[in-house]
């Protein structure tokens, strides 16, 4: 008999991750925040859960995607928490994208009910999730990993365990600067291609047949041949891992002078109220700055 899984967070990464679960047979429990993805995902075949804890009752593995760290913290340790409604042997895997040092500390907090945690962020962005393509990266005990490896099968096609509790969360931040960074140089050089005159469409081709071809440029190229920047994964979800990024620099001893230029710009974009975008649309910013309309 399938193991039933408890989803929490239906947002533009947990509806589409939530339905591959279903398509791949596993009996579901949901619970948002919104009532509208909990409708839709219930169309589609699963249980609504009332809260965490009453998902948690139900669940023999136990999924969170959600936005920030104190987000995982209220719905695992809070009340109706997670934490009040598991049995021994529940396995929580976080797949949201937060403090490592979060996550070792609601996993501490769980242990003591004997519940197993993995932390699993996950890269790829809404295109992944929707193909069942994402990168899923891991942290916690190898053989916890092993158990849930098949439902992770289900959602993504790279999965890497990658050592204790915390090590998926480091991993996903490493992940973070380079897809930021990436995004902005795209940013930049396509703002100096236009203002050169250049046609953008012809300019990507160029550019992604040599070494500066990336996933970032295949996956958002749509969006820069239409300028528009519809979110993906938003402006203002990635300023916060920014802040995560930072804030774990800070605390290792890691100068990250790139990813600092970085986070002040993607700041500067939710000023202007542009924070809903698609990360690509750092580029609307260098644009201003270029004096080019849009």
């Amino acid at each position: 008999m399938a193991q039933v899984i408890g989803f929490i967070g239906l947002g533009i990464m947990g509806r589409p991750m939530a339905r591959n679960l279903l398509k791949a047979g596993y009996p579901l429990v949901v619970h948002s925040r919104s009532r509208g993805p909990v409708d839709e995902i219930a169309r589609a075949g699963a249980k609504v859960g009332t809260s965490p804890r009453d998902v948690a009752a139900q669940s023999d593995v136990l999924i969170t995607m959600l936005p920030n760290s104190p987000d995982v913290e209220q719905v695992a340790l809070g009340r109706d928490g997670i934490i009040e409604g598991a049995r021994p042997g529940l396995i929580f895997v976080d797949m949201s994208t937060i403090s490592p040092i979060v996550s070792q500390k609601v996993g501490a907090a769980l242990a003591a009910k004997s519940v197993k945690m993995l932390d699993a962020p996950v890269s790829g962005g809404e295109k992944g999730a929707t193909d069942g393509a994402l990168s899923i990266m891991v942290g916690g005990d190898k053989a916890v990993f092993d158990a849930v490896l098949p439902i992770f099968q289900a959602m993504g096609k790279t999965i890497t365990h990658l050592g204790p509790l915390g090590f998926g969360g480091f991993t996903k931040l490493a992940n973070q600067i380079i897809v930021a960074v990436n995004l902005t140089a795209l940013g930049e050089a396509l703002t100096l291609a236009k203002k050169a005159g250049l046609d953008r469409e012809l300019t990507l081709t160029a550019l992604a047949g040599g070494l500066a071809g990336s996933r970032c440029l295949d996956q958002k190229k749509p969006n820069y041949v239409a300028e528009t920047y519809n979110p993906g994964f938003k402006i203002d979800l990635h300023y916060k891992d920014l802040g995560l990024i930072m804030e774990s620099a800070r605390a290792l001893g890691v100068p990250l002078p790139a990813t600092a230029v970085v986070q002040e710009l993607f700041n500067a974009l939710r000023v202007k109220g542009r924070g809903g975008l698609d990360h690509s649309g750092v580029i609307t910013l260098l644009e201003d700055l270029a004096g080019l309309s849009r």
